[in-house]
């Protein structure tokens, strides 16, 4: 069983904000595959055969505690889990596939790590940057996408990519994904 875990905030006037960017690929995917979310784990949540879904409802900075609700009652190990989020440190356009690594910074990863006490959890970072110079990262990644063609194609890879995270090995995941791609 894994689980893909889309990161963002759940009120309507977050919806469009570059830190949603995990909430929007998530949505994406569960529209192909024609889910529809149900309330479950502090969070928005669908299953399809052994692949969970979960969109915490707990805002950005407390993740963590939906995810490891999901996680304790489905038995999870922290790399049965994909966490799809947002990434100031690369522009838009980019991914990165990552095994595990730190919270870089980002609250909602270092919740989960804080959470179910591993770091050593498989990642999606989908690119939002670069961050102007004299603007405060809250105010940036709170704002909507300016660029929203470029945003829309990222998606649709990053899309792809969460499927590939089920069928693919890490090596290839990081060899096809990991890069600027337009």
């Amino acid at each position: 069983m894994k689980a893909i875990i889309g990161l963002g905030n759940p009120e309507i006037k977050y919806k469009n904000t570059r830190h949603n960017v995990g909430f929007m690929v998530l949505d994406r995917v569960l529209e192909k595959r024609k889910l529809t979310l149900t309330d479950k784990f502090e969070g928005f949540f669908a299953k399809d055969n052994d692949v969970l879904f979960l969109l915490p409802k707990t805002y950005m900075n407390l993740s963590g505690i939906a995810v490891s609700k999901m996680m304790n009652f489905y038995k999870l190990k922290p790399q049965d889990i994909l966490v799809v989020f947002d990434d100031v440190s690369i522009p838009l356009g980019a991914l990165r596939f990552r095994e595990k690594g730190s919270d870089g910074g980002h609250n909602g990863i270092k919740s989960i790590i804080n959470e179910i006490g591993s770091s050593d959890f498989p990642r999606l970072k989908v690119g939002i940057g670069p961050q102007p110079p004299q603007m405060p990262l809250e105010h940036f990644v709170l704002q909507n996408f300016s660029e929203v063609e470029k945003l829309n194609k990222v998606l649709d890879i990053a899309c792809y990519g969460v499927e590939d995270f089920l069928n693919l090995d890490f090596i290839h995941l990081q060899s096809k994904y990991n890069k600027v791609h337009f």
